[in-house]
């Protein structure tokens, strides 16, 4: 039955209100098995206080109560704040209240007598629009976003970052904020979408928010939300990625004054958007990124200690790329491949000369820095100087070879140790014949 109905209901929260028990027995008996959370409400002031205590993505509310219409209350609620879409049960299908229900913002009308199919039908259209709006406002902000472009997997079988995935797999199932540190371009956020799409709330959505590059003047309606002061609401990111992840980069540049309000949403898991009178309680799993020393931060007054020790429980540090020299092939060719595909234009020869030089190079923009270097390759249709081999060999995987990935290796080891065979040899846990024998057999 719940495909017949569409996905949607399967994870909805709905409030049925009415003051007819045996109304509200039969809208819960038919959507109780196909929703995940169903709750009735017999009067007015029994579905407030249930708005204060949950947030629900649908209410299914009678027109005729006593006290109060259906229409009174959401128009009184909308000014509380109200952040569920409305279903109005009505005997009664005149003009005048069609006008004050689309005024209003009701989603649907179902006349009564009705029967289970019009009622299901109703919820999931209801339901699709609001899953619908809220893709079309994650995706705005996903293109309107500074780094949007953090995509994909993490990628790379070095040490350090096989440390990396081991960490998020002990963590991908809990519910435990997470802190991800490193240097600018080291894949804080890829990290943090991998570790998200590891989790139990993979289905849900992943919102990211740069807070360098959020206004001071604007932060609050943009994060929590606002309602107008027609009762008309716009919901805020947090709201938007409930059930799911909301990943807060930069987060050591974020507005003082926001700072506390974000350490109450940590602690309660509740928001209350501007202009509201409600909190709205949240399920929301917290990322934070930042290429800042918090605990200098937090030295210098610029960041509030509790809030650092709140967000501090587990933190990742991500490595430098000239850490993970291993990965540099495989990243290369991914980007390579991405760029030639997206930009139409054909790829370029990683031949072994390129590969050992960009293997040696210390990247200290990180990964970020590689893939800017092979964008620019690919449009500019040939490396730059210091890069370019004199190999023809097409490809990768044809000039991977065991030979070139142990001279790779090896001398980038001894770039890390400046020169000195017997660190060198001490770290790569081989013997310093055999550092001279492979310097010898590379002219070296």
């Amino acid at each position: 039955m719940r495909d017949e109905y569409g996905e949607s209901l399967a994870g909805a929260s709905i409030l049925v209100i009415d003051d007819e028990p045996g109304m509200r027995n039969f809208l819960t008996k038919i959507l109780t098995p196909r929703c995940k959370r169903v709750e009735q409400a017999s009067s007015a002031a029994e579905a407030s206080a249930a708005l204060d205590k949950s947030h629900f993505d649908l209410v299914i509310l009678d027109n005729i109560m006593p006290g109060k219409t259906g229409l009174d209350w959401l128009r009184e609620q909308g000014k509380v704040g109200l952040f569920s879409d409305a279903i109005l049960i009505t005997a009664y299908a005149d003009l005048e209240t069609a006008i004050d229900a689309l005024r209003i913002g009701v989603a649907d009308f179902v006349l009564k007598p009705f029967r289970a199919n019009q009622i299901l039908n109703a919820v999931a259209r209801a339901l699709d629009r609001k899953i619908l709006r809220r893709d079309n406002s994650l995706l705005k902000h996903e293109l309107s976003a500074e780094g949007s472009t953090a995509r994909g997997r993490l990628l790379g079988n070095s040490a350090p970052i096989n440390k990396v995935r081991e960490m998020m797999s002990r963590l991908a199932p809990m519910p435990t904020p997470v802190l991800f540190t490193g240097a600018s371009g080291t894949g804080k956020e890829v990290a943090a979408r991998t570790l998200h799409a590891m989790s139990d709330r993979a289905e849900k959505p992943f919102v990211a928010v740069n807070c360098a590059a959020i206004s001071a003047t604007n932060c609050a309606q943009d994060l929590f939300g606002v309602i107008n002061e027609d009762g008309q609401g716009r919901d805020g990111l947090f709201l938007l990625a409930d059930g799911g992840v909301l990943f807060l980069d930069e987060v050591a540049q974020m507005p003082e004054q926001m700072q506390a309000a974000l350490l109450r949403v940590l602690e309660d898991q509740r928001i209350r958007p501007v202009g509201a009178e409600r909190d709205i309680p949240l399920n929301l799993r917290f990322f934070f990124a930042t290429n800042a020393d918090l605990k200098e931060a937090v030295a210098n007054g610029t960041f509030r200690a509790d809030l650092y020790h709140r967000i501090n429980v587990v933190s990742i540090d991500m490595p430098p790329l000239k850490e993970r020299s291993e990965d540099i092939v495989e990243l290369a060719a991914l980007f390579m491949g991405q760029f030639s595909k997206t930009l139409a234009l054909p790829d370029l020869d990683l031949d072994e000369d390129t590969l050992l030089k960009i293997s040696r190079y210390d990247w200290p923009g990180n990964v970020r820095e590689l893939r800017n270097m092979i964008e620019r390759s690919v449009i500019l249709g040939s490396f730059p100087e210091e890069f370019a081999g004199g190999g023809q060999v097409k490809g990768v995987r044809a000039i991977e070879t065991l030979d070139l990935v142990t001279k790779r290796h090896i001398l980038h080891v001894l770039d890390t140790c400046g020169g000195n065979r017997a660190e060198a040899s001490r770290r790569l846990g081989v013997s310093r014949k055999t550092i001279d024998r492979k310097c010898a057999s590379w002219g070296m």
